[in-house]
């Protein structure tokens, strides 16, 4: 054995070994004290990565159970609002059975009944209106929503309710026309032109015609007294036998009259109607710059008849069956959304427990570790108080 006291061998071992002690002693504290056995890349690189990618799956699965639940609020709102379209519907279809029996009711009696028809098909247009979710409307039959449901690209689910030009509301039900004050109906000879949209072609306003002559003497007056049915356009629908043409005498002061009371009610930037001999002329807006197809089927105009109690039924019952074969859609949807959350949330469930056996400290493992750990470090501590002795021992010699 060598002695020197130029160099210190044993106190440099002692110090380095104490160093790295110390260097393990603080990683395992850091351990302890944030659980996590991973928290840097230099502790476990490959380790890192995969916890990484499998924080970035249960974040994302997170999220998309919040998303699913999103959908499913989305869902029973629609539901809920044709839920109370059916019980207005199914009392219309009262009403009109009890129109239907004409040997017991009066005229006046009938005519009460179309005023609460009337006033119930007002309140499914209300519905169907103002049934919104954060601000989008889910029953003009404009609504296509898509959510995401899963954690990756591509993991979506889209919910469509009605489709363009096929609402919730009165035209979209096919409704306008009902009408139980007479036993058979009416309906008028009709002409229909659809509108063109800017993607379509050069754009055009849609009309509609109703044969008769509007203007010769003699003929207009029985021919606008004549006037029964429903004009339907951009989502309203104005009641040609609305009409009041007391004061009227010649074919400009009826086509007049006319025009005053459906203006309001249809909102068309012009005058809608136009007479001729060769009919009466209904015409809409023209689609404007950048419109597409559904703006074109939303501004071409449509005519309906008066129904009559048995037509009356015919259509409340078949939209009576319309809507709940939507509900019974949406139904659908809502138990998947519903799947889809129990499986999001076994999925967060499994990952994470997955990256806590990647990334988590364990617990007695690391504490046996930091014990011996701080057994050496007490050990070298004191060792390197021994080593720094040993110079002494040599100039003892010299002495």
């Amino acid at each position: 054995m060598s002695l020197s006291i130029a160099t210190n061998i044993a106190s440099l071992t002692a110090c380095h070994d104490l160093s790295r002690m110390d260097g393990a002693m603080t990683t395992s504290l850091q351990r302890l004290s944030s659980g996590y056995r991973i928290n840097r890349a230099a502790d476990d690189a490959s380790g890192l990565a995969i916890s990484e990618g499998l924080r970035s799956q249960i974040r994302g699965m997170t999220q998309a159970a919040r998303n699913t639940q999103d959908g499913i609020s989305v869902v029973r709102t629609a539901d809920g609002a044709l839920g109370a379209t059916t019980e207005i519907l199914q009392r219309m279809r009262d009403l009109s059975l009890q129109a239907a029996n004409a040997g017991a009711l009066t005229g006046g009696e009938t005519a009460g009944i179309q005023r609460e028809i009337d006033q119930l098909r007002a309140e499914v247009s209300q519905i169907a209106d103002t049934t919104t979710w954060n601000g989008t409307k889910l029953l003009d039959g404009t609504y296509r929503g898509t959510f995401q449901v899963g954690a990756d690209v591509g993991q979506t689910l889209t919910v469509i309710i009605g489709g363009a030009g096929s609402g919730m509301d009165v035209a979209g039900l096919g409704l306008s026309a009902v009408d139980v004050t007479s036993a058979g109906g009416v309906t008028l000879p009709s002409t229909v032109t659809d509108a063109v949209s800017a993607d379509q072609g050069t754009p055009t306003s849609g009309t509609v015609t109703l044969a008769g002559d509007y203007v010769s003497a003699g003929t207009y007056p029985a021919a606008f007294a004549g006037l029964e049915g429903t004009i339907s356009y951009n989502g309203k629908s104005f009641d040609l036998g609305s009409v009041d043409y007391t004061g009227a005498v010649t074919a400009t002061d009826y086509i007049d009259k006319l025009n005053v009371a459906a203006l309001p009610v249809l909102g068309t930037s012009h005058t809608p109607f136009t007479g001729s001999a060769g009919g009466l002329l209904f015409t809409g807006d023209t689609p404007g710059a950048g419109s597409t197809a559904p703006d074109a089927v939303r501004l071409t105009p449509g005519y309906t008849g008066r129904s009559g109690t048995t037509a009356a039924i015919t259509s409340i019952d078949a939209a009576i069956e319309r809507i709940s074969s939507i509900r019974a859609d949406l139904g659908a949807v809502e138990n998947s959304f519903e799947h889809t959350v129990d499986r999001l949330d076994v999925a967060i469930a499994n990952t994470s427990a997955s990256d806590g056996r990647v990334r988590d400290t364990a617990m007695a493992q690391e504490t046996v570790n930091f014990t011996r750990i701080q057994m050496l470090t007490q050990a070298g501590t004191a060792m390197l108080a021994h080593a720094t002795g040993v110079p002494q021992t040599i100039l003892k010699l010299l002495g």
